[in-house]
């Protein structure tokens, strides 16, 4: 709850903690982004709360108190494109164009309130392994114990294998859901791209100087006596660099050496150089909301989120994901609520019908840009993870645009109208 604010910004005196109470009641569990979420919904309330007193825009307050380095450490960020998230998010929105006045913004029965606050999320790996295998027709099967909850696993991952090995995608195939196969973490904490992407790619890279070594020891191949660095991958053949007529596919390798298939097997070891620098996604996110004035119902009209996240590997379903993970910052702000018995612990309301969540026609129109970050500490691959980044900043822009609209601080959520009709 509390590691954001430590990092968030440059501020010698900061200090935060936090205690555990025992209870009568069910102990909850993980959620996405289960500690910046609510975190920098407090904190990002606290600074727009600060802007205001300040008479500072909101993003000038924040610009000014950037955080050059991690504070807490002194690490310099691996890569870090907050305040180009701040600019682009502002010039998409329209930011300029805002009258900071509380309450200064309507269009008939309702006020128009535009809020904005950062996103951060760390960039974290767990420990993964990957197994790559060419056979002698040209295919390609990639294999790890990983799963796929429809955020694009199966697709990064295929494009991963297909890119270091210099084949065209429909070459890969990319089995996975399998405990038997190597090795993989639970898809959790946005480390899926990280951790199996950065294996796939060694086991791919392993595979592949296998077969160039066959190749430049081989006085029947093209590539004979070839160096190493000397040979790139391109349509299914390696190819000699300074002269791409020379070269012969994987199949005519392995056919003349009599193999049906070679393999190898690759994991995401960590340099040392990665732990001398701190590792984190950020993010700005902006939002329009309209308030009616005598019932109090908001609803988000506009969203605009721009992300500084390491190599995107694909951008359709990465912006998939920010969308859908907005869409969960929506809930959280204005529907999400769990309802507990006093007397017995219990949650009353454990079901669709009585625990609201976004649909269709809660959510507007959301513009997701990503800001180009080359980052070669965070890993092999330069991805960072995305899966939660897009839901952390979302509360906090909701509930600042809300007192932008009705000049009420709403500190407990959901924002639900009997909180602004009070």
């Amino acid at each position: 709850m509390t590691m954001a604010t430590n990092m968030m910004y440059s501020c010698p005196n900061v200090e935060t903690n936090y205690r555990l109470g025992r209870i009568n009641a069910g102990t909850p569990t993980f959620m996405r982004a289960p500690g910046e979420a609510p975190g920098m919904f407090a904190l990002e309330s606290a600074m727009d709360e600060l802007s205001y007193a300040l008479e500072l825009d909101p993003i000038e307050l924040r610009a000014r108190n950037h955080a050059d380095v991690e504070p807490a450490t002194g690490h310099p960020w691996s890569s870090k494109s907050l305040k180009e998230c701040y600019q682009r998010g502002a010039e998409i929105f329209g930011w300029k164009h805002r009258n900071s006045k509380p309450g200064s913004m309507s269009d008939g029965e309702s006020l128009i309130g535009w809020g904005m606050a950062s996103a951060t999320f760390p960039a974290n790996s767990f420990p993964a392994t990957a197994k790559v295998t060419i056979y002698n027709s040209g295919e390609i099967l990639v294999e790890s114990a990983t799963h796929d909850l429809g955020t694009g696993t199966y697709t990064v991952m295929t494009q991963v294998a297909a890119e270091v090995l210099g084949v065209s995608v429909e070459k890969v195939e990319f089995k996975l859901g399998d405990t038997n196969l190597s090795k993989a973490p639970i898809t959790g904490n946005s480390t899926t791209a990280s951790s199996v992407g950065t294996a796939v790619q060694a086991a791919a890279t392993k595979v592949r100087s296998k077969v160039v070594e066959m190749a430049i020891y081989d006085s029947d191949s093209p590539l004979y006596q070839a160096k190493l660095e000397e040979v790139i991958f391109e349509s299914g053949k390696l190819l000699l660099k300074n002269n791409p007529a020379v070269g012969e596919s994987y199949q005519e390798i392995l056919s003349r050496h009599g193999l049906e298939n070679i393999e190898a097997v690759g994991n995401n070891t960590s340099k040392q150089q990665q732990q001398e620098y701190a590792k984190h996604s950020f993010g700005a996110t902006f939002v329009e909301v309209r308030v009616d004035r005598l019932l109090g119902e908001v609803r988000v009209t506009r969203c605009v989120g721009v992300y500084g996240a390491g190599r995107i590997l694909n951008a359709k379903t990465a912006r998939s994901q920010m969308i859908g993970g907005i869409t969960w910052g929506i809930g959280m702000a204005l529907m999400e609520h769990t309802v507990m018995s006093p007397h017995y612990g219990r949650i009353l309301n454990h079901n669709l019908s009585d625990y609201l969540i976004p649909v269709q026609l809660d959510v507007p129109d959301i513009q997701v840009q990503f800001v180009e970050e080359e980052d070669p500490y965070v890993n092999a691959l330069g991805t960072k993870g995305i899966g939660e980044l897009s839901i952390v900043g979302v509360a906090g822009a909701i509930a600042n645009a809300v007192y932008h609209a009705t000049g009420k601080r709403i500190r407990d959520l959901p924002i639900t109208p009997d909180k602004l009709l009070e």
